[in-house]
């Protein structure tokens, strides 16, 4: 089951971060950290399950999301981003910028 949580925010939206296995196959396809946000926990779930994320849920609220990434999130303009997740699952300082979610979706070109 993926690690998740949620933070309500003043104005009745909600920040939802996820990890889950990275979609893309290969070698590198560890885990991705996500962060959804939306008017509640169903809507960014949905919205993820709209993209083809389809067997995602939030169960709990171990993993929450942090008050830098909360900040990332609500000044992305799709409000949905994300970036690698740590191997060991603690939240740690990470250089890694935040990506679009196209880019995590996009499929390879296929080679002639």
């Amino acid at each position: 089951m993926a690690a998740g949580g949620f933070c309500k925010l003043p104005d009745g939206s909600v920040v939802v971060a996820l990890n889950l296995p990275s979609p893309s196959p290969g070698p590198g396809g560890g885990c991705v950290r996500v962060l959804v946000l939306a008017r509640n926990r169903a809507r960014a779930l949905t919205r993820l399950r709209n993209l083809g994320l389809r067997a995602v849920y939030l169960r709990g609220n171990a993993a929450p999301p942090t008050p830098d990434e909360i900040t990332a999130v609500l000044h992305h303009p799709d409000g949905l981003i994300w970036r690698t997740a740590p191997d060991n699952g603690v939240a740690e300082l990470s250089q890694e910028l935040w990506h679009p979610i196209r880019a995590l979706l996009r499929r390879p070109a296929a080679q002639p």
